[in-house]
This record gives structure tokens, C-alpha cells and sequence, in this order.
């Protein structure tokens, strides 16, 4: 389940590539282990004969749907959901058995935050915002393992993508020169 390379373009390159706060997975933890020793406990307590065979199998059917809904289910949509910031975009992925991408570029990213509660500050994490210009607007990134690096690492990659895609002062007096002194902007080629 680990996310495909081959969405990547030529010239792009991760620089993180994140899960939710394993924070995430206590639940399905203590499930698990609350429906193993119930079973255990029917198994020892309950006759194994009769009606005392039915209820441990009841008791064990229960634990098996309780284990299938409550910790399988959420570790399957915590490993499948992927925060990945590259050198051109922030690509956000999730879903089991279907899949929901959505690719931001550093460029339309307007604004990002993060906050923390306390039970997330004693863990290490927290919840990135991220707003973007076009029709979805905001993307709430929930549970991101240390969060305060993230968001300077956000910052970092989309300052470094402006000064890549802007002109610099030197540059921009070329081009505003050969503006006055009617020059085209682009060479022709000849044909």
C-alpha cells in the first residue's frame, strides 16, 4: 500500500511523505485486544458442551465483527492515506477500496495553518489546513505527525517554488529594456 512513484513527474521529487499520527491506531488497538480477551474469557468461564459451545461461539462471531469493524477497517484506512509533499505539489490520497487523490500546486496554495489541542501537543502532532484557489477551497489534513516541522517544510517548498517561477529583478529589467527599446520579446526562428 505504499503510494505509486509513478505519479510523480520527470523533473518532481518527494520531500515527505507522511501517514496519519499512529496516535490513530490506539482505538483499533485496545478493540483488538478487549475482543481477544473476551474470547479468551468465554472460552475458560463457559462450559464446552451444550449451551455453553453456542455462547462461546456467539462470543467469538461478536468479537470477530467488533475486530473487522473497529481495527481492521481503521488500520486499513490509516495505512491508506497518504499526505505527500513533493517539490512541485502537496498530493493528498485516501481510500481503501476506492480511491480519492487531490493534487495541489504549491502555487494555488494561499494560506496554510495548523493547530494543536493538548492531547495532540503531547503526542506530536496535530492538523494542518491548507487553502488552496479553485472550487474546493480548504484541506484539513488531520492527525499529521509533527506538524510545527510540516508546516515550515510547506513553507519552505512553496517560497522555493515562487522564486522559481518569478523573475528576479535583473531579469525583469532585461525584459522591461528591451520593452522600451522595441525589441520582441522572443527571439523568431527562422523557418
Amino acid at each position: 500500500m505504499a503510494f505509486p512513484e509513478d505519479v510523480l513527474t520527470k523533473d518532481e521529487h518527494v520531500v515527505a511523505h507522511l501517514h496519519p499520527h499512529w496516535r490513530a491506531l490506539i482505538r483499533p488497538v485496545a478493540v483488538l485486544v478487549v475482543a481477544v480477551a473476551a474470547v479468551v474469557v468465554g472460552l475458560v468461564l463457559l462450559p464446552s458442551t451444550g449451551a455453553g459451545a453456542i455462547g462461546g461461539y456467539l462470543v467469538a462471531a461478536v468479537a470477530l465483527v467488533l475486530v473487522v469493524l473497529f481495527a481492521v477497517r481503521p488500520y486499513l484506512v490509516w495505512r491508506t492515506t497518504h499526505y505527500l509533499f513533493t517539490n512541485e505539489r502537496v498530493l493528498l490520497q485516501q481510500g481503501v477500496f476506492s480511491r480519492d487523490r487531490r493534487d495541489i500546486p504549491l502555487g494555488r496554495i494561499n494560506d496554510h495553518s495548523m493547530n494543536q489541542r493538548f492531547t495532540e501537543r503531547l503526542f506530536g502532532c496535530g492538523t494542518l489546513t491548507i487553502e488552496s484557489a479553485g472550487e474546493r477551497g480548504q484541506s484539513v489534513l488531520v492527525d499529521v505527525p509533527g506538524v510545527e516541522k510540516v508546516q515550515t517544510t510547506l513553507y519552505e517548498l512553496i517560497e522555493a517554488n515562487h522564486d522559481k517561477h518569478s523573475l528576479g529583478d535583473g531579469e525583469m529589467r532585461e525584459i522591461m529594456a528591451d520593452v522600451v527599446d522595441g525589441k520582441p520579446l522572443r527571439e523568431e526562428q527562422p523557418s
